[in-house]
């Protein structure tokens, strides 16, 4: 078949799903696919609406089914669903009845592999029960730790004859990718739904479809290990906060002058009042990109001033956190280095050579550990665990992304209470 783009509306509230289906109409989406958030908000109400903005296309509700097939077909059939999702780990008897019922009712299923073990196997015996298309999917979970689905996708699409879609953080640069490796349909999310345009991000993908190129893209793309400075450099410390859960945050630090932004691995350092011996032997022992992170009990004297900042610059080091006290501001402000600290103040202490260097520290109620991620900007530092850092990381994209979509749909009219119907999701 001819490769189809669909969106996946992954909502949670109707009205914002069906405007972005309208834009996305526009860019020249194929197929809408009422995800299973938007199913769950708004019920088959979401797949009627669908059925009745766009006769002319493909409605998909995506059910995930695992149980009760007939029922759950049939409710979907009957509100005007051509393409019914049924999860690929459904035991056979699911799959089955949910087959037979699509045959009474005149739609096809969609067996979706999502967290099946061996989805080659699965896909084999998906064919042959009678399925119309199966989906490779990469979960949005799995995304945000830097996975993807086109190796599996290849292999699924070499053993099986029917149609194989594939879902999982697909945008301009791998729709190419995905119709190489032999899928048919490719489901988009994010790449559509969060961008600024619909209408343009839709167009665009379906042109690097067509021509089988890739087009770069800065957003709507999920980065390895490897890209996590990358990834930070682009969001902010309140996305970043937001993504851990509104965690992360080292309380009472503030930057030294405005309009700076921080990004590196942490370098710690715990010392005593007024002693700077051990945050400038750091300066030494850190690598380009390093923050230096020094733990002084949140007291004076300073213990970091503009020798230790030139010092830091012929480094290469990324700026310095300081839960103590800095001096010479105006200079290092000069200098545009970025630096935060609870305390400014003229007298510096004196090198004795207390404390330590790489062990862990804890600056209000947040611990900090050598190699951890930090990012600081205006609003205040947030600490990223390094064991955390691919998929929180990806996760402070997301909200970045998001923020971005609803900021356009404000300037179209609304407010922010309106667009996110805030009354109706407030905590019953």
């Amino acid at each position: 078949m001819r490769p189809v783009i669909q969106l996946a509306l992954d909502f949670v509230d109707l009205n914002r799903a069906v405007k972005t289906a309208e834009k996305a109409l526009i860019g020249g989406v194929d197929w809408f696919e009422a995800g299973t958030p938007l199913i769950k908000s708004e019920g088959l109400q979401s797949v009627r609406e669908l059925r009745r903005l766009f006769p002319g296309h493909k409605v998909v509700a995506d059910m995930k089914i695992m149980d009760a097939g007939r029922i759950e077909v049939e409710a979907a059939a009957k509100a005007g669903a051509d393409i019914v999702d049924v999860l690929g780990a459904a035991s056979d008897a699911t799959i089955r009845e949910s087959v037979q019922a699509a045959r009474n009712y005149g739609t096809r299923i969609v067996a979706d592999l999502i967290a099946v073990g061996d989805p080659v196997s699965r896909a084999i015996a998906l064919e042959k029960i009678g399925v119309d298309f199966i989906t490779v999917h990469c979960a949005i979970d799995e995304q945000m730790e830097g996975k993807d689905p086109f190796e599996t996708l290849r292999h699924v699409a070499a053993a099986v004859s029917v149609p194989v879609g594939v879902a999982g953080g697909i945008n301009s640069e791998t729709a190419p990718m995905a119709i190489e490796a032999g899928a048919s349909i490719v489901v988009v999310g994010g790449a559509i739904s969060k961008s600024v345009d619909p209408s343009d991000a839709a167009a665009v993908i379906k042109r690097a479809m067509e021509n089988k190129t890739p087009i770069a893209t800065k957003l709507f793309k999920r980065g390895s290990a490897q890209q996590v400075r990358q990834i930070l450099e682009q969001v902010s410390a309140a996305n970043l906060s937001d993504a851990l859960h509104r965690g992360g945050v080292i309380k009472g630090l503030v930057p030294l002058f405005a309009g700076l932004k921080i990004v590196g691995r942490a370098l710690t350092v715990r010392t005593y009042p007024g002693d700077w011996a051990k945050p400038v032997q750091a300066i030494d022992m850190g690598e380009s990109g390093d923050v230096i992170v020094v733990d002084v009990g949140g007291v004076g004297p300073a213990v970091w001033g503009e020798l230790a900042t030139h010092s830091a610059i012929q480094k290469g080091l990324a700026g310095v956190v300081i839960d103590g006290a800095i001096r010479d501001s105006h200079d290092i402000a000069a200098l545009k280095f970025p630096a935060f600290s609870r305390l400014v103040m003229p007298n510096a202490g004196e090198p004795k050579g207390f404390g330590e260097i790489g062990v862990p520290v804890t600056i209000g109620d947040q611990k900090v550990e050598t190699g951890d991620w930090i990012l600081g900007d205006d609003d205040g530092i947030v600490v990223l665990p390094k064991t955390l850092a691919t998929e929180y990381a990806n996760r402070a994209m997301d909200v970045l992304e998001r923020e971005n979509r609803i900021r356009e749909e404000i300037k179209e009219g609304s407010t922010l209470s309106q667009v996110t119907e805030l009354l109706r999701w407030e905590k019953q």
